[in-house]
């Protein structure tokens, strides 16, 4: 009689995973993990510049078509101010987390690679 718990669902080898996210290279866990968190922080970095450009360029749209609307131009500077501060909140978060960092004894705390090498220490 089979029981459940007797049928093999996953591969003989165990699971790899895929593409660049896989283990086929021959490194091990803690590098790909490192390698998705490395991209993942520049990918939102790349996201946020993006949108701050769109933001000023909308913002300076607005104020060019605004002709001489008090509101219209209010709304614009609004705009090209709140770009300007989501900015500085996410360069200033970098700077913050690495200031924890060195506070709590972690000087690279945005290096991954020396990060995970210390906890398995």
């Amino acid at each position: 009689m089979n029981k459940l718990a007797d049928i093999q669902l996953g591969p003989d080898g165990g699971f790899k995973g895929f593409g660049p996210l896989g283990l086929e290279g021959g490194e091990n866990a803690s590098a790909v993990f490192t390698k998705f968190v490395s991209s993942t922080i520049g990918l939102m970095t790349i996201i946020a510049i993006i949108w701050f450009v769109i933001i000023i360029i909308m913002g300076a749209i607005g104020i060019i078509s605004s002709g001489g609307d008090k509101a219209s131009l209010e709304s614009a500077r609004k705009r090209i101010t709140t770009g300007i501060i989501g900015f500085v909140v996410v360069i200033a978060a970098l700077f913050i987390v690495q200031l924890i960092g060195r506070l709590i004894g972690i000087p690279n705390i945005l290096d991954l690679p020396t990060l995970l090498e210390r906890i398995q220490q």
